[in-house]
């Protein structure tokens, strides 16, 4: 066989290969523009129009984002929902840190422990949200009676009160935080031990080896979960639509996302909510770019 004949032979097999190989594609690019680019597009589109979910009445332009900054329970639905986020975020992050220090010490149960703290994420976030509201019921609630049995005279009164409903919502975001201690063992297991074993031969405590090695080197797996934390505190729908649908007491559970499906499900004001989606996605944006703009103040690789 000739030099010229084999480089055809060749060049068909891998035009062949290529063929087959865009068949195999096909179907995942045909999901991905009908039900991602497409519905993409059409939210952009759509909110820019008076839509009812049936039909377009009419081409509105920029007056749905117009109307969102001379709507009082938009401004109140953002505040509600950045006060949320302010409070869940640090206290996951602490939270999540200690439980996975916890974890990480070497013992015989450790494999029990890593379940333990897994375990929660596997129920259902609506019966999370169905038992923590039985929980923390003000009347008959049992953590209530457990206040009262050690002596605390006036419980908080959780959901029934402003003040504390966004606090009892933070405090429950804390019940499924399991994947969250897992990363963060990972990424303790991950880190030499060597560097421990330098710093207590040059006396470090367990504080100051914590201080300067530990949290250091965790830095990484901080900034991964601070930015889907902060997401998903932004996105918060299930455990508030449960626990009280109308957003009470004083529309303080009244979330973006609440306010956003009320409008699109209720009021049937698609464009409206279709102009909060973006909205609230130019938040998120903002909010994550300024994070990946620090982190090369704060966040250590190992190796650097």
């Amino acid at each position: 066989m000739s030099v010229i004949q084999f480089g055809k032979k060749q060049k068909g097999y891998e035009s062949r290969r290529a063929k087959y190989g865009y068949i195999f594609v096909l179907p995942w690019v045909l999901g991905l523009l009908i039900f991602y680019f497409y519905p993409l597009l059409s939210s952009i589109f759509y909110s820019l129009t008076d839509f009812n979910g049936m039909r377009m009445t009419a081409f509105v332009g920029l007056d749905n984002y117009r109307n969102l900054f001379d709507d009082n329970v938009f401004w109140l639905s953002i505040k509600n929902t950045l006060f949320y986020a302010a409070l869940v975020v640090p206290i996951g992050i602490i939270f999540g840190v200690s439980v996975a220090l916890l974890i990480n010490i070497h013992s015989k149960a450790q494999g029990i422990y890593r379940v333990i703290a897994f375990l929660p994420t596997l129920v259902p976030i609506v019966a999370s949200a169905i038992i923590w509201q039985w929980l923390l019921n003000s009347q008959f609630g049992l953590v209530n009676n457990i206040l009262y049995d050690i002596g605390v005279q006036n419980p908080p009164p959780w959901f029934g009160n402003a003040n504390w409903a966004k606090p009892a919502m933070a405090l429950i975001a804390q019940w499924g935080i399991g994947t969250t201690i897992l990363t963060y063992l990972a990424g303790l297991q991950d880190i030499p031990v060597q560097y421990y074993e330098a710093a207590t031969i040059d006396g470090a405590g367990v504080f100051r080896r914590f201080w300067s090695i530990t949290l250091p080197l965790l830095t990484p797996v901080i900034f991964f979960n601070l930015v889907m934390s902060i997401i998903a505190a932004c996105q918060q729908f299930v455990l508030p639509m449960m626990i009280s649908p109308d957003g009470n007491p004083a529309n303080t559970m009244m979330f973006y996302a609440m306010f956003l499906y009320r409008n699109a499900f209720s009021y049937l004001k698609m464009g409206y909510a279709n102009a909060m989606a973006w909205m609230m996605f130019v938040v998120i944006m903002a909010l994550t770019a300024i994070i990946y703009g620090t982190s090369s103040r704060w966040v250590h690789y190992l190796g650097e």
